[in-house]
């Protein structure tokens, strides 16, 4: 299984969320659980507006990298615009879990190296997959989550 985690803090949120979902049930695989949106406060920059970040269960056949190519052309196709690090954007995808799988090259590293410092990542991720055990660090996301110090808040998205 691949785990993704979403994230936009520009223009229509929810609407670009879904947008990537239907994208990668297209390109890369079957989503087969998504988490609820949760609305997060920036991480890294922080003077940013608010993210929708939600996490993926998506089941595939296409490789990590083959995996990456086709969430890079995602994020390109719907705006994505790089110019700083951890700056806002349209749309993120990032690669948190591929199976149980340890992987580190110029261009990608799984599991994601910050996934368990980051609550608007924990939060989503242990509630689709609370009981998944990271391959490195040996602790479930559950554990995880209950550990991070992270204290950005992460709340149930509303859109009223």
């Amino acid at each position: 299984m691949l785990y993704l985690l979403l994230g936009a803090n520009l223009g229509n949120r929810a609407l670009t969320l879904r947008k990537t979902v239907s994208l990668i049930n297209e390109r890369i695989g079957v989503v087969t659980q998504q988490s609820e949106l949760y609305e997060t406060a920036p991480w890294g920059v922080t003077d940013q507006p608010a993210f929708l970040n939600q996490v993926l269960v998506v089941e595939t056949t296409l490789g990590p990298e083959a995996v990456l190519e086709q969430t890079k052309a995602i994020e390109q196709e719907l705006g994505r615009v790089r110019l700083e690090r951890w700056g806002a954007r349209k749309i993120d995808i990032d690669l948190l879990y591929y199976d149980q799988l340890i992987l580190q090259t110029d261009t990608l590293t799984i599991p994601h190296p910050y996934l368990h410092q980051r609550r608007f990542t924990l939060v989503p991720l242990a509630e689709v997959a609370p009981n998944f055990v990271h391959p490195i660090l040996q602790k479930t996301n559950a554990e995880l989550l209950a550990e991070c110090d992270d204290l950005n808040e992460v709340v149930p998205f509303s859109p009223y």
